[in-house]
């Protein structure tokens, strides 16, 4: 008898769950809100004039005192109704009753009373709606429960008190709080149970541990190594016609990037014909990567596009266009995002909004992507975006120092920016020209001219013809001083974008010819003498297709250097890199007699500037490594060599075998020892290099000056800083190797790391390996450099990198 009584209240309980139509109930309180408001606020409702709603809220109501006291109350009830059913939602399951539940919220609404607010109904709307959530969510949960009783699964639910996994029950009571705050939880089974909560925090994320009554014989990706693909030997394409398909259309941008493939196809297919000669055929590893160029996309305001027909910059449309064909061109499985909607397709985005980790392993071997890119894969990849974060490559104009990389240290040591702080292999950043060797120099190319095309330049140059890099009428604010020395030498031409009137900016005797096509600017810049820049913008393309016509190129020269201390327009920027001139590549990597740099504050200097210009003849430039041919080789180099997923063991000195002499006994010997006609040491001979890419033949040790960088004290022994490096060479071994005195040996966090003080005999190590850093500096300490040679023509690769 008591058996029977216990099944039918049982049988009513479930009566109460299940009850579909429960839900009306919830539906009836905003409809009795609503009727109630009706009444109370009476005729002022009622339809006074012809075109008037029976509903049209009247502004007397607004005014009116007693409807606003109603409306409150109303508000205010369902408030506290919110509030109870919350409780309710949070207590345990086992040991509140459905029936209790359902009696407080039923106690809740009997003293609902009538008030409220005409301003406030959409909120009363918006409370009901989430009232009828919460009871679903109550009821979900006690039908959850109620199964697990029955199933017996209940005690297997419990959370996990792991001292290998901590955070498991942290991220549980987060998961019973906020589980509803993205639909992404739910597309992965999560239902508002524990066993829910448990089942996707231990198989999907990775905070709990593996459940031992669920079916484990396929384990969560987290768990199991990946199967590799079959390798695909990448080969070389000459066709563009799929890539420019694969760009897309409908942005002034694209088109602008598209022109730029197809006019310079004829040189891509010619450098692809010569490095697959110079590689002679070997073999190289096909990758699937993605290019998702972010600054471009809707939600990242694309401010370019509309500006690309206007005088806007397009530096970065010029790189990203040469990027996308070098990929293509090496043989790539590429695939193009311009859009966030495409971004989570190629990636496997869970629907919702970004709490949650990828749907599947991730389908490509590398990313392309930007600053932009990287904050919205942050926003929809979840915790995927740390777990996959090695494979991506970020394409960033000014390049971004270690310092400002390491969220943590920047952020105590005041490097923090908007930029930068990603925790990455500083390696994985991507800059324009190779300013900052801390990160690695990708580029673009310039065309280039065949023997004939240079001779028929040299013939029809004109003496006395100057164009001005300056296509925005702002830039030209401020400069006739100098304008009016080169105007008595020259005859001066600009290509200012304007619509309908000449801009006042512009000095009257200068002949605008308006924003000229690409085409039309190569011609005007082959006839031009003299390419004269105004300071900004900085370290733009334009320079080197002026000099690669036959151009001299003439710019200000800084003082003090621009820099994110002193220069608005570096402030923020994730770099402390001083810029001693508009283009600081031209001045150091070219020069004279293709580049000149002078104080334009100074006229005699100015003027002298130009007097020797006229008299200089120059033939037209183009440094190898913005070439079609120097991209293709230096891409392809960093596609099969830089691997920043592999886990690099640690480097100890002690274990590296040497050579065994005659009588059988290892030979014992320095490390590093000195290079014939150099200050450097290299890699002792007789000791086995460790596997590493540059190779361990092209490090040369040095030790800077006190306030002096590496990358400063590597290029003054005519040497490029080499990060890769620096893990070879932060142990005792160098420093005995360089004949540093040191008393105390210590092992820090500090970006000028390793270094020593010769006034306090002290030397240190570094103990965080991505703040490895050339462009570090102390003027307390010298620093340990790792520098390295270079290939004629291209900075980025060692002599023995291919």
């Amino acid at each position: 008898m008591i058996t029977g009584c216990t099944d039918g209240k049982i049988m009513v309980r479930r009566c109460l769950v299940t009850f579909k139509p429960f839900r009306i109930f919830v539906v009836g309180i905003g409809f009795f809100s609503l009727c109630f408001l009706m009444t109370s606020l009476g005729g002022q409702f009622s339809a006074k004039r012809l075109g008037d709603s029976p509903f049209t809220i009247r502004t007397e109501v607004l005014g009116g005192v007693e409807s606003r006291g109603v409306l409150r109350k109303i508000s205010d009830m369902l408030e506290v109704i919110l509030k109870r059913m919350d409780s309710m939602s949070k207590l345990d399951n086992t040991t509140t009753t459905d029936a209790r539940r359902l009696d407080e919220l039923s106690s809740a609404i009997n003293r609902f009373q009538p008030a409220g607010l005409v301003e406030r109904i959409q909120a009363i709307a918006q409370n009901v709606s989430n009232m009828a959530t919460r009871v679903e969510q109550i009821l979900q949960n006690s039908m959850l429960q109620g199964r697990a009783v029955r199933d017996g699964t209940s005690s297997q639910c419990e959370v996990p008190r792991d001292l290998r996994f901590p955070e498991c029950p942290g991220k549980v009571d987060w998961m019973r709080a906020r589980w509803t705050s993205d639909p992404c939880y739910a597309f992965y089974g999560v239902d508002g149970s524990d066993c829910s909560f448990l089942v996707y925090l231990s198989e999907v994320e990775w905070f709990c541990p593996p459940l031992a009554w669920r079916n484990h014989s396929s384990l969560p990706t987290q768990y199991v190594l990946q199967p590799k693909a079959p390798k695909r030997q990448a080969a070389f394409r000459t066709d563009l016609s799929v890539l420019l398909d694969q760009v897309g259309a409908g942005k002034e941008s694209l088109s602008f990037m598209k022109r730029r493939i197809r006019r310079l196809a004829q040189q891509w297919a010619t450098a692809a014909n010569r490095l697959d000669a110079t590689l002679e055929q070997r073999w190289r590893d096909q990758k699937k990567i993605l290019v998702h160029v972010g600054f471009l996309t809707e939600e990242s305001g694309d401010v370019f596009s509309p500006k690309v027909l206007k005088g806007g910059p397009l530096g970065e449309m010029v790189q990203w266009a040469d990027i996308l064909t070098a990929l293509h061109v090496l043989g790539h499985n590429l695939k193009i995002s311009m859009s966030l909607k495409e971004l989570q397709g190629f990636l496997g985005v869970p629907p919702g909004r970004g709490s949650c980790p990828l749907t599947g392993p991730l389908p490509f071997d590398l990313i392309y992507t930007d600053y932009h890119g990287m904050q919205q894969m942050k926003q929809h990849m979840g915790l995927s975006l740390k777990k996959h974060k090695c494979h991506i490559r970020v394409i960033d104009t000014f390049g971004t120092e270690p310092a400002y990389n390491h969220e943590e240290y920047s952020t105590l040591h005041g490097y923090r920016t908007n930029w930068g702080y990603w925790n990455l292999n500083a390696r994985q950043y991507m800059t324009m020209f190779p300013h900052t060797p801390d990160n690695s120099f990708m580029g673009f190319v310039s065309e280039e001219l065949n023997e004939t095309e240079k001779r028929s330049i040299q013939q029809n140059k004109v003496n006395n013809m100057a164009v001005v890099y300056g296509k925005e009428a702002s830039m030209w604010k401020g400069k006739d001083g100098f304008l009016q020395i080169l105007h008595r030498y020259m005859e001066v031409h600009g290509t200012v974008y304007y619509e309908t009137q000449r801009p006042p900016e512009v000095p009257a005797f200068v002949k605008n010819h308006g924003l000229l096509p690409q085409h039309e600017l190569q011609q005007l810049l082959r006839k031009a003498k003299l390419f004269i820049g105004f300071g900004f913008p900085y370290e733009g393309p334009a320079p080197l297709e002026a000099i690669a016509n036959g151009c001299i190129f003439l710019q200000p020269k800084f003082h003090p250097p621009h820099s994110s201390l002193n220069h608005e327009f570096f402030r923020g920027k994730p770099t402390s890199r001083e810029v001693s001139s508009q283009h600081p590549y031209a001045e150091q990597y070219i020069g004279k007699p293709h580049v000149m740099t002078v104080d334009y504050n100074n006229s005699l200097e100015f003027d002298s500037a130009i007097r020797e210009i006229m008299r200089t003849k120059v033939e037209p430039y183009l440094p190898y490594e913005y070439t079609c041919e120097g991209m293709l080789e230096r891409v392809h180099a960093y596609i099969q060599n830089q691997d920043f997923c592999a886990l690099e063991a640690p480097f100890i000195p002690a274990n590296l075998s040497r050579q065994v002499s005659a009588g059988g006994s290892r030979i014992t010997g320095p490390l590093f020892v000195p290079l014939p006609n150099s200050t450097a040491l290299g890699w002792a001979s007789n000791v086995t290099a460790p596997p590493a890419w540059p190779p361990l033949s092209s490090l040369r040790l040095l030790v800077s000056q006190e306030g002096q960088s590496c990358v400063e004290a590597c290029q003054s022994d005519g040497f490029i800083c080499e990060p890769a490096h620096f893990r070879f060479i932060n142990n005792k071994e160098a420093l005995r190797g360089l004949e540093v005195q040191c008393d105390v040996v210590d092992s820090e966090i500090n970006h000028i790391l390793p270094a020593f003080s010769v006034l306090r005999r002290e030397c240190s190590l570094q103990r965080e390996p991505l703040l490895f850093s050339c462009a570090g500096y102390s003027p307390k300490y010298r620093r340990l450099c790792p520098c390295r040679d270079f290939r004629r023509g291209q900075v980025a690769l060692c002599r023995d990198c291919l």
